[in-house]
């Protein structure tokens, strides 16, 4: 690794991701010849584990597709469920299935700058060595992240693989008293929320910039959209979610178990920077203060500034958190809309035959699940399009523009190397959920 003009970087399993992926890039007399990232992580059948089974059980299948966007998966296959069948929540459910998420995105965003992120960023191997060099920064993780979980307990029993979430609403809602812990377990964050904030304002992000295509839900209506909404892009198309596979366009590379996508450019990105480039506007006051502390202005081109538009949605997501459950704290819930565990789903929930489309904006970005269900409820078709599937195409382009960069620049293979495995984890990628395609070779 001597050569700065021709090397071959060999990157086997990346770490600080989720799920295996490689980096294989090679340079010859200073030209970039080959640059790819291959995800070789064995492709999961969410579709098939689906076929057959009951559109009531599909959540609880689903919400194991992932542990870190457990609550993502459920409000998309239940979303899903309810447009296949006919069934409308109600407004009571939607606003507690924004509060979910909204939880969703700060107990994974928090992950993702603390564990995964900051030790790039303060030059260590990993999060261990920060137990030692930075104590108050790691107490301060773990405290943040076992506050969210404590207020997803209350809420639907667990963050992971939630309980009481089913179709046409929960099978438990908070009492009075959960909603009064709730309330001062999401106040408690605050100043932990401005430590982060000064901590991120002190790091350095690597400079790299290449315009891209974001896609993210839009609205007309006034809030943030991460449930309801239409597909939105960077280039001024708007579909709604039942034309998902015109945006996503999905294709097979020979170096991949995950497909890739593209719309209107060679690529395009999802997640917290898409969401921040499209719906900026929408954001909460403080969120907008914290992105402006953070010299974050739309359009954000910087990849590596992803996760600062994750700290960004952390605030906007503890601010309306607080706000929706003081809002239930003063007007009540109507717990006759509790669905008694054990009843016959179909006795309470008429069921017909029909496609619905949920689509969903969890941590990594835009999550479709796509059914098709006959008149028993049976489910007979599944589609499921992951964030991270739609982000790899666009992580390959970012590599194949900035190794000539930093060639160019006269980095050290190890700096290039270090350098591309801190691009990839920028989009805290979720590569386990991603795979899910068969390579077939036949033979004779």
């Amino acid at each position: 690794m001597n050569d700065v003009r021709s090397f071959t970087l060999n990157v086997e399993y990346l770490t600080r991701v989720e799920g295996h992926g490689n980096i294989v890039v090679n340079v010859r007399t200073g030209v970039l010849e080959e640059c790819r990232l291959e995800i070789v992580e064995a492709p999961r059948f969410f579709e098939g584990m689906l076929k057959g089974r009951s559109v009531f059980e599909a959540q609880h299948i689903t919400s194991r597709i992932c542990g870190i966007c457990a609550c993502g998966h459920t409000l998309a296959s239940l979303q899903a469920a309810e447009a296949a069948i006919g069934l409308i929540p109600s407004p009571q459910t939607l606003r507690l299935r924004e509060l979910l998420l909204h939880l969703e995105n700060l107990d994974s965003h928090l992950l993702h700058i603390y564990l995964l992120a900051a030790p790039d960023l303060l030059g260590v191997p990993s999060f261990v060595p920060l137990i030692t060099s930075h104590e108050p920064v790691v107490r301060r993780a773990l405290r943040m992240k076992k506050t969210v979980n404590a207020v997803c307990d209350r809420f639907v029993g667990r963050h992971i693989h939630p309980i009481t979430t089913v179709l046409g609403g929960f099978t438990r809602l908070p009492r009075p008293a959960d909603l009064a812990a709730m309330a001062d377990l999401l106040e408690s964050l605050r100043p932990d929320m401005d430590a982060t904030l000064e901590l991120l304002s002190s790091l350095r992000f690597p400079n790299f910039e290449r315009p891209t295509e974001y896609v993210a839900l839009v609205s007309d209506r006034g809030e943030y959209p991460l449930l309801q909404g239409d597909i939105g892009s960077s280039e001024g198309a708007r579909l709604p979610k039942t034309e998902y596979r015109r945006a996503t366009n999905e294709f097979i590379v020979p170096h991949s178990t995950a497909k890739h996508t593209r719309w209107h450019q060679s690529s395009y990105a999802v997640g917290a920077r898409a969401r921040f480039n499209l719906n900026h506007a929408k954001l909460h006051p403080a969120a907008r203060k914290a992105a402006e502390a953070l010299g974050l202005q739309p359009p954000v081109h910087n990849p590596f500034l992803n996760t600062a538009a994750q700290f960004v949605e952390c605030v906007h997501g503890l601010e309306e958190t607080i706000q929706i459950v003081e809002e239930f704290r003063a007007k009540g819930l109507d717990y006759r809309e509790e669905f008694t565990p054990g009843v016959n789903e179909q006795n309470r929930i008429p069921v017909r035959a029909g496609t619905g489309v949920g689509a969903v904006e969890v941590p990594r970005g835009l999550l479709y699940h796509d059914y098709e269900v006959d008149e028993r409820g049976i489910i007979r078709r599944v589609n499921c399009i992951i964030p991270t599937g739609q982000n790899l195409n666009n992580i390959e382009h970012d590599m194949r523009a900035m190794v000539p960069i930093l060639v160019a620049e006269g980095r050290k293979p190890e700096e290039i190397q270090l350098r591309l495995e801190m691009l990839v984890r920028a989009y805290d990628p979720c590569i386990s959920c991603s795979a899910h395609f068969l390579k077939v070779q036949c033979v004779g």
